[in-house]
């Protein structure tokens, strides 16, 4: 229904669509859990015919008690922020000045919790300033206000804050079908949420308690995000970095969909190969993780900076070398050996990894990739390779593997899988095959491997 609103006011298929799109969606979510939340908060209020309306007649100090009594995951509102204020008052002139004040006063309110970080500290907000100035006419802003608010009101979330993270994994995924296609350069390829499954589901055995989980290209976060559903979202903190704004947004909605507000604060937007942000306590080298998933890119043009990775600076994380620039294609450097040597650098003493790597890199006979996959057996850190179908990514035709390291496996037993013939073809957009994963499949991968 966004979406057709959206094509009405000459906004289908806009680069602003995806951001109009994602952040209405949030404002709706937000709206909904606050109001989920009052009510499991305060007796009374359970038992309201009209919540909003007893929300509203409450006194300032009891407004402000109630606040406090929330959990800190949640979003706080003013009660001007309601949709339903906003629903009040969509006939009111210039309506769209009111509607984008309301999202950028949500967004300076919950500064402190629900913004991710640049680089260099600045605070992204959760919401655009004027959200309604991608409307080109000026004139048609309002009338585009009123007809987002009208979709908004017709139903609640209510019932889903009961739901777990496959129920907002699948939502996710629909939401953002349609904006995959241009992620930023780091986030090329959205992983399907099979390969997200089978990785969090081989990685973690047991019970599991007050982990750190890392990716240096999260991309939409679909990895890290599958890896603390089955550790526990109480259990673990989660650590990003990814160059692309368009990525860092879409992976702040999943880890507000899924229970993990408390990792806001470690998404960062920045190039992690020059400028990696996660640094150790002493703030003297950087950190290291437990458990580290990645599907980085396989080739990008890294041109402009590589002689700076090559550089002495960088010597003990980029230990195997850094690929040369090739002299026809720039675009084909192969930068997923840079972010497999930053991962190896980046794990605990006892760490566990998961990395996607284009499956030619198992058996290159020379060069950077050979000296990794030596480094990796005689430190015994290799605890499995799993060979997927090919085209298990719509978006690329690249044979891909899954690599697999625990420091703690130091007895050497290692499994070599290839599950390369297993999946049915299935057409994407009328164009693009993609090979897709049965349930039966799924586990057989997983069980045989454990």
């Amino acid at each position: 229904d966004l979406k057709t609103v959206c094509a009405n006011f000459g906004l289908g298929n806009a680069s602003s669509e995806y951001k109009i799109i994602t952040e209405i969606f949030l404002y709706k979510f937000l709206n909904d859990k606050f109001l989920y939340e009052v009510q499991q908060a305060d007796e009374k209020l359970k038992n309201s015919e009209n919540m909003e309306q007893a929300l509203n007649n409450m006194s300032e100090d009891d407004y402000e008690m109630l606040m406090m009594l929330l959990p800190p995951a949640t979003a706080k509102l003013k009660r001007e922020h309601f949709i339903s204020y906003l629903f009040n008052h969509k006939n009111d002139e210039k309506f769209n000045e009111l509607f984008d004040s309301t999202l950028w006063d949500i967004s300076n309110t919950n500064l402190d919790v629900f913004s991710v970080s640049t680089g260099s500290g600045d605070k992204i907000r959760l919401f655009d300033q004027n959200l309604s100035q991608n409307v080109t006419e000026s004139n048609r802003r309002s009338d585009f206000c009123k007809a987002m608010i009208d979709k908004l009101v017709t139903f609640s979330f209510a019932e889903a804050f009961s739901q777990k993270y496959d129920f907002f994994a699948t939502i996710f995924e629909y939401l953002i079908k349609d904006y995959n296609k241009d992620f930023g350069k780091y986030a090329e390829y959205y992983t399907p949420h099979t390969i997200a499954d089978i990785i969090a589901r081989i990685m973690v055995h047991g019970e599991v308690t007050n982990a750190t989980v890392y990716d240096p290209a999260a991309g939409s976060g679909t990895l890290v995000l599958a890896l603390a559903h089955q550790i526990g979202e109480d259990n673990c903190t989660i650590y990003t970095q990814d160059i692309s704004s368009k990525s860092n947004e879409f992976l702040r909605l999943n880890l507000i969909l899924n229970n993990l507000v408390h990792s806001l604060s470690n998404v960062v937007h920045d190039d992690t190969l020059i400028a990696p942000r996660h640094l150790n306590p002493q703030k003297n080298g950087l950190a290291k993780f437990q458990y580290i998933v990645s599907n980085p890119p396989f080739n990008m043009d890294f041109s402009d900076n590589r002689d700076k990775l090559a550089g002495e600076n960088y010597k003990d994380r980029f230990w195997a070398g850094v690929p040369n620039i090739p002299n026809k294609d720039k675009s084909s450097m192969a930068v997923y050996l840079m972010f497999l040597q930053h991962i190896i650098y980046s794990m605990d003493t006892n760490g566990k990894a998961a990395i996607v790597v284009p499956t030619g890199f198992l058996t290159a006979g020379s060069g950077i990739p050979k000296k990794i996959r030596e480094h990796i057996v005689k430190n015994r850190m290799l605890r499995g390779v799993v060979s997927m179908p090919s085209n298990i990514f719509a978006t690329t035709g690249t044979n891909v593997s899954i690599i697999f390291l625990d420091k703690e496996n130091r007895d050497g037993q290692v499994i070599l899988m290839d599950a390369s013939k297993l999946g049915t073809k299935e057409k994407v957009d009328g164009k693009n095959q993609r090979t897709v994963l049965s349930q039966e499949e799924i586990n057989k991968i997983i069980d045989t491997f454990n």
